[in-house]
């Protein structure tokens, strides 16, 4: 075929119904995809950039052992192009108007904080200003409780060792103070030129030497990979999403946010399918022609390549056409619900789920059923055998379902998701083939009369395969809309659920034992009663089996646990928000074993029936684990990495108390009262904290509202694609029925209500495998408890009835608006 040829072919298929079918699915399927991909990648940097004012910085690397790093590490950060900043944190005693007070002192450099801001006051009845930098030197600024345990003021001389600072200020909150129970002293912070001169840091202090990082994520990851063997085991190298505080919250972020994106991936794969195969299967007369002409079974394939390969393309960029101004309004409106401008940029990677989605499905579904029509004699396709079996096309069936698991774990990479989808698709299978055998069974029972019910199953068991495999595309467009309804009804409502309006948003920390009854009271008199109360002991994991644990644990695992003091209770009931994931919890009046926390757990290897060992102090425990549980860090209560019973190892070990409560903003004048009656009990407000993480939930909350309204106009096009595959037959059946004298109204009614039990039967079904789909979700993902949604289940299946007798009288308009003669000549 000439170049001429070749022209007129394309301009020839570009008339095409199909074709244009075909082009239309192609070009939704990449519009979603890759808005979705791109709103994913925008808002997930948008939350990290904003999380990383937690730490000062968007990495940090903290030296554990006392001595600062080297300094060619600095060096080499800054020839990478990456910001560089420095914190030394020690505690110490200082001296001010004759009294003593242990503090946690803090030692900026110039740079500090590289992300985020300092809150700070000129005077304690001053407001409170946000500021870029620390202390200068000379300088110390004191956290306001330290000016009353000292009894000085702003502009008084404060003594650090060998040297006297002068202070200027009061450290309201710093960018990366975030959660730290540790920090159970009063906090100052100091310029990191005055520390040497001090003499507090001699051979042997406990000091923390913390250098932050800031600059591209590229760049941060090749100086990681630059820096990792030079680490020593005291080392530690933090991004955001490593800390306790924002970690899971960003990981569940991201994870509904994959959930999405791999929703649209399926539903988009399944609009290019529909349409696809659809124009495979109208080809079959062409290639029956091209076989008695003579073309040979590879000229064929070759030709038909090439146009899906041309079609591919321009369905990508018509996507893309459409995608990028989606993406930029969704992005504008991110801006606008965080009242603060967003970097906006394309992320090219994100653009290739899209742009495989498209070529996959297209080649995926398309091709295979062309491919098989070339071995198959011109006779028997021009005589409409065209090898159509069910075991014929089982090899396409296996090629959809691979490519379809290939393109989902290439955008999510997540087991468990992926997983849980295809469970569902399934458990949505299995039902089918019930149902198909049920109504084939009951169809084939009624007979035709003048009564458009009678009509609708009539039409139903003519066109039974036709009506089965629509059935089953719209129950699988059901399933994969309905999944998302549901995930944006409950699995987010449960996630905005753990951070309600009065979440606690204060810790008391270090509470003396004979003080706990105290300041209960001091609390219920004042309206604002605790919850829980808990003894906290802090020890260090020294052993695992009788082995050094250091020795014990892959040198490949950096646990930091494992270089610090861990937070340890007792406890004799497990808390609301923790579960059971290995072994149990104590029983009533057991006094052996200890629970550990799943993710630490996980690090070190652990199993029940391992024996831990513990110091604290000069004391050794050891215990047996009896239990591995997940804890919900972002709760902001009170969690720890490891749980005793009543009466076990922990009994009888110096501990402090701790608990959480909520106080709004219009009681905190009652804080200073609490301070002065009780002046070594720590107060921790973590009001910013929990903004940030709802902020969180808020964003990722509208982020999945567009994804859903996208998603749902996907579903739209594929129901109305599966709706057309039938419209030639179902157009000449309605020609002759009017021809016969079948009144308007009553082939209306009969088509409506086909389509509309199609819908009703899809919609009960593909509800069915959704509500499958979440409960795997909920369990394997996002640890939570299931529960039926009844409210959301209900009305599905009624608007995907509506929806779909719609479109069935859609199919009608032609056959009302031309004479049946006219019809008829049309479609031969």
């Amino acid at each position: 075929m000439g170049a001429a040829g070749k022209l007129m072919s394309v301009q020839r298929d570009w008339r095409e119904r199909d074709v244009r079918v075909v082009l239309v699915a192609l070009v939704i399927a990449v519009a979603t995809v890759a808005t979705i991909a791109l709103f994913a990648s925008q808002l997930q940097r948008t939350l990290v950039t904003s999380a990383s004012s937690f730490l000062a910085a968007d990495r940090q690397l903290e030296a554990e052992n006392g001595r600062p790093v080297p300094g060619e590490w600095l060096e080499e950060a800054r020839a990478r192009g990456l910001e560089t900043g420095q914190m030394i944190e020690f505690s110490t005693m200082v001296f001010g108007n004759d009294r003593f007070q242990l503090v946690s002192a803090k030692a900026v450099s110039n740079e500090y904080p590289l992300r985020g801001q300092i809150e700070f006051q000129q005077q304690p009845a001053a407001p409170r200003v946000m500021r870029d930098e620390g202390p200068g030197p000379g300088e110390v600024w004191l956290n306001p409780r330290l000016l009353r345990l000292l009894d000085v003021s702003v502009g008084d001389s404060l003594e650090i060792g060998n040297r006297s600072l002068t202070i200027t200020g009061l450290l309201v909150r710093e960018p990366d103070g975030g959660f730290r129970l540790s920090a159970l002293a009063p906090r100052l912070m100091m310029h990191a030129d005055d520390v040497d001169s001090t003499g507090v840091l001699q051979e042997g202090s406990r000091v923390e030497h913390v250098y932050l990082f800031a600059g591209d994520s590229a760049a941060l990851d090749g100086y990681y990979d630059w820096l990792k063997p030079r680490l020593e085991p005291s080392h530690e190298w933090e991004g955001v999403r490593d800390g306790e505080t924002f970690s899971q919250s960003l990981q569940r972020a991201e994870q509904f946010l994959l959930l999405g994106g791999s929703l649209a991936v399926l539903l988009s794969a399944v609009a290019v399918a529909v349409a696809s195969r659809q124009y495979a299967i109208s080809q079959r007369d062409t290639v029956a022609l091209l076989k008695t002409l003579g073309s040979p079974g590879g000229a064929i394939a070759g030709m038909y390549l090439r146009r899906l390969g041309l079609w591919g393309m321009a369905g990508i960029l018509g996507g893309l056409a459409l995608a990028l101004p989606l993406y930029w309004v969704l992005a504008n409106l991110l801006s606008e619900a965080l009242a603060r401008p967003v970097d906006i940029r394309v992320d090219p990677g994100a653009l290739v789920p899209a742009l495989l989605t498209a070529l996959v499905s297209l080649f995926a579904f398309a091709y295979p059923p062309i491919r098989r029509l070339r071995s198959v004699p011109a006779m028997r396709v021009l005589r409409s055998q065209p090898g159509e079996s069910g075991r014929e096309a089982l090899p396409d069936l296996l090629i959809a379902v691979s490519a379809m698991f290939g393109l989902v774990w290439l955008y999510a990479r997540a087991l468990p998701m992926v997983l849980a989808v295809f469970g569902g698709l399934l458990l949505l299978l299995g039902v089918l083939a019930l149902i198909g055998w049920v109504l084939v069974s009951v169809l084939r029972r009624i007979r035709g009369g003048g009564q458009s019910w009678r009509l609708a199953l009539v039409g139903l068991y003519r066109h039974r395969r036709a009506s089965l495999s629509q059935l089953a595309v719209f129950s699988l467009t059901l399933m994969l809309a309905a999944t998302l309804v549901l995930v944006r009804t409950s699995l987010l409502d449960d996630w905005q659920a753990q951070l309600p309006e009065d979440a606690p948003n204060h810790f008391l920390i270090n509470i003396p034992t004979q003080t706990v009854d105290e300041i209960e009271a001091f609390w219920s008199e004042r309206g604002y009663p605790m919850e829980n109360f808990y003894p906290m002991v802090r020890g260090r994991l020294t052993e695992l089996n009788g082995e050094a644990v250091k020795e014990a644990v892959s040198k490949d695992q950096r646990v930091s646990a494992l270089n610090r003091e861990l937070n340890m209770t007792w406890m004799e009931s497990l808390p609301e928000d923790n579960r059971i994931i290995e072994g149990e919890w104590f029983s009533p009046g057991d006094t052996q074993g200890v629970s550990v926390e799943a993710e630490l757990a996980d690090k070190l290897g652990l199993k029940p029936g391992d024996r831990l060992t513990f110091t604290v102090g000069s004391d050794k425990v050891t215990e047996t684990v009896t239990s591995i549980r997940t804890v919900q860090w972002d709760s902001m209560k009170p969690n720890f990495y490891m749980a005793f019973p009543p009466g076990g190892g922990l009994e009888g070990m110096p501990a402090t108390w701790i608990t959480s409560f909520y106080l709004p903003d219009n009681a905190k004048s009652i804080l200073n009262e609490f301070s002065r009656q009780y002046p070594t009990v720590s107060v921790l407000e973590i009001d910013h904290i929990i903004a940030r993480i709802q902020e969180i939930v808020g964003q990722v909350t509208q982020a999945i509202e567009a994804i859903l309204v996208l998603v749902l106009a996907a579903a739209l096009v594929v129901m109305a694609a599966v709706v057309s595959t039938t419209l030639r037959d179902r157009q000449r059946e309605g020609a002759l029925l009017r021809t016969l004298g079948a009144r308007q109204a009553l082939l209306v009614r009969s088509t409506m209500l086909e389509f509309a039990l199609l819908g009703l039967i899809a919609g009960l079904v593909g509800t069915m495998a959704a509500e499958g789909a979440v409960w795997a979700l909920q369990y394997g993902m996002f640890e939570g408890a299931f529960r039926w949604h009844w409210q959301v289940a209900v009305p599905i299946p009624l608007i995907s009835a509506a929806v779909l007798a719609f479109l069935g009288r859609w199919q009608l308009l032609p056959v009302l608006r031309v004479s049946p003669m006219l019809m008829l000549r049309r479609l031969e």
